[in-house]
């Protein structure tokens, strides 16, 4: 049975020497660090041992906890952070791309028919893919992960402004991808620094 014990109220337990309500903080947070990391990274495996390096990382860290904030823009930050380092120690800065299951995890932004054929999931992919890091993170964070524009800022240490103006041109690049196929009008990509 689920801990009904909000993510904060977890946390505090878990600080107070409740070692259950850690397990409750594992249970509901390594499904959704799973998805962004193997998306991020690409391996399963290396996901796979990220999740447990985040949870690991979270014990280490815990008593640098601030109360009142939120549990699970801080539980993301270290897993990406963990997921860079891994990158770094790879010799390579992967772009983070997106699994076909991830973009079946909450498909709203898209048009109302959804993604019903695997040719939609490939489509979208490809123009996520050719959006600005930047951009691309925070469209994942927000439309797959379904954390709020404030959360999101949290974790990239931005303004929560800073934040949605990402959101918005990402979102509309995307629509714009989409439109056309994947290719802006010239047949090359489109490209921005933003």
């Amino acid at each position: 049975m689920a801990d009904a014990r909000s993510d904060e109220e977890l946390m505090a337990a878990y600080l107070g020497g409740d070692s259950l309500a850690f397990r409750g903080l594992f249970d509901r947070l390594a499904p959704q660090l799973m998805r962004l990391l193997r998306a991020r990274v690409g391996r399963e495996a290396d996901a796979h041992d990220l999740v447990q390096q985040t949870f690991l990382q979270l014990h280490r860290a815990r008593n640098d906890f601030r109360p009142g904030a939120r549990v699970r823009p801080w539980v993301v930050t270290i897993a990406m952070n963990l997921a860079r380092d891994l990158g770094r120690r790879k010799g390579r800065r992967k772009e983070t791309e997106l699994a076909d299951e991830a973009v079946l995890v909450d498909p709203r932004p898209v048009a109302a028919d959804g993604l019903e054929r695997a040719g939609d999931v490939r489509r979208v992919h490809d123009a996520l893919a050719q959006l600005p890091a930047e951009q691309r993170r925070v469209i994942v964070l927000h439309w797959f992960e379904g954390l709020s524009f404030g959360e999101i800022a949290e974790m990239l240490d931005a303004t929560p402004v800073a934040v949605r103006v990402r959101a918005h041109r990402g979102y509309e690049r995307l629509r714009k991808l989409l439109e056309q196929g994947g290719n802006s009008d010239d047949g090359s990509r489109v490209r921005s620094d933003t």
